[in-house]
């Protein structure tokens, strides 16, 4: 049953360039299919999430960490009333403007752009299904509606200050409301990314060996989930045993942000989305008691896995490899694809140049920029070029 507060397909605010709605799908839904087949979104597969993608075949991708947000996001929605596919289509979309190398390539791109504007991967993410992916012959970008450009752009809360120039481009052409903030959906799929990450980086840093699962145990909630199944468990095998309690761990999050909504929800009693939008607040996020417990959490996976030596010395790595790229493209822009060219051609100060290469160096996978690199600069400095091996 849909709640008063849900986004309700029949009375989207629309598309930016009109079109005749389908008969079988509602707009929503065609926002959901139109990004799964995104160039942008097949691209996810070889980008990466914590561990570059040559790392391990095991290891979260952008690709499946956004599989799994949507999974969660879809749970959520469905025990809130929500829509399920507005959900869904933000969640998907969420992590298509991040570059390769993840946040360290974000953070490597951003200094080479603080001349030009910078970078932000949620703006980025709002210009391409707005205007790179160029497939249809009506319109560039995905003419996504109105509500999952919202999402898209502001999940995280409202956007204030200095906009992003990525997103203050479209916003000059289609107003986001910027200033409030997103319908229930849009926050839902925010808060499933956190849950995803939060289960899914437990997972692999185990894998990696970067932690033990005896320090597992000892961290909140993860001490109950572990005790919980070795009292149903007795002498359990010891994979199955942290599976058993990761899974329990990722059912905690979701039932607490779930029962948390609920009573929020209850309390500000919005009778419709624009009313989810004006609350100035989130609605949907965690408890205090477990957001206290997750930020024990985060501390344990910083210092033990996203600062773990063989991660640094991967990061120090690709950083390299993206301070070497786009100086390059800046200087040899007919370098770029045939496609890029035109682009390139009606440029009219660096500024414009720089910023289709930020697009072009933000758009590629982890893979192809490491063979770009390696086509453009060959083997030298091949001693400072890690190879998998060295973060066994």
């Amino acid at each position: 049953m849909r709640a008063a507060y849900a986004s309700d397909p029949g009375l989207s605010k629309g598309r930016l360039v009109p079109e005749e709605e389908s008969s079988f799908r509602s707009c929503f839904q065609r926002d959901r299919d139109r990004i799964i087949h995104a160039s942008a979104f097949r691209r996810l597969k070889h980008k990466t999430q914590v561990f570059i993608e040559h790392e391990g075949d095991y290891y979260r991708t952008r690709l499946t960490h956004s599989i799994e947000v949507a999974q969660v996001g879809r749970t959520i929605a469905k025990a809130l009333g929500l829509d399920v596919e507005l959900t869904e289509a933000v969640a998907l979309a969420h992590d298509l403007g991040h570059t390769p190398f993840g946040h360290t390539g974000e953070d490597a791109l951003h200094a080479l752009m603080a001349p030009y504007g910078g970078f932000d991967h949620n703006a980025q993410t709002v210009r391409i299904v707005t205007h790179l992916e160029r497939h249809y012959a009506d319109f560039d970008g995905l003419n996504l509606t109105w509500e999952t450009l919202e999402g898209l752009a502001k999940h995280n809360g409202p956007v204030t200050g200095t906009l992003p120039w990525a997103l203050s481009d479209y916003a000059g052409r289609h107003d986001l409301e910027l200033h409030t903030y997103a319908s229930a959906e849009a926050q839902v799929a925010a808060i499933s990314d956190d849950v995803a990450y939060n289960h899914h980086d437990l997972h692999d840093g185990l894998r990696a060996e970067l932690f033990s699962t005896d320090e597992l145990a000892e961290l909140p909630i993860l001490q109950d989930c572990f005790a919980e199944v070795d009292r149903k468990y007795p002498g359990l095998n010891y994979y199955r045993r942290r599976h058993e309690a990761l899974r329990r761990f990722f059912g905690v999050l979701v039932e607490d942000v779930i029962g948390f909504a609920q009573q929020r929800l209850a309390k500000i009693d919005p009778q419709s989305v624009d009313e989810v939008r004006g609350a100035g607040q989130p609605v949907i996020r965690f408890s205090d008691a477990l957001f206290a417990d997750l930020k024990v959490t985060r501390a344990f996976l910083f210092e033990r896995m996203y600062r773990a030596p063989s991660v640094v010395k991967m990061r120090e790595w690709v950083t390299q490899v993206v301070n070497d790229l786009f100086p390059y493209y800046m200087d040899h822009p007919e370098s770029l694809p045939k496609q890029w060219r035109k682009d390139v051609d009606e440029v009219r100060d660096e500024t414009a140049l720089a910023r289709i290469v930020s697009d072009y160096v933000a758009g590629m996978t982890d893979r192809f920029a490491l063979q770009e690199h390696e086509r453009i600069f060959g083997r030298r400095g091949e001693a400072a070029s890690p190879s998998p091996a060295d973060f066994v």
